[in-house]
């Protein structure tokens, strides 16, 4: 089954270490306080993983699409 990622908003320091890992997935809103998912398939899955074991709030995970 396919999995995208999907970031707790109200758990998200704004970082922007997820944006720093993967660019084409992730964008940091500063005016909004956190981080968004742009386009959850823009990279492959390992590179996902990687920018969820990275992130220090630990608020990004994997949901069923």
């Amino acid at each position: 089954m396919p999995r995208i990622p999907y970031i707790e908003t109200s758990e998200c320091m704004a970082c922007g270490t997820c944006e720093v890992l993967v660019p084409e997935v992730f964008r940091l809103d500063p005016d909004k306080g956190y981080a968004e998912v742009i386009n959850p398939h823009g990279a492959p899955e390992d590179k996902i993983q990687e920018a969820i074991d990275s992130c220090p709030a630990e608020c990004i995970h994997w949901v069923e699409e």
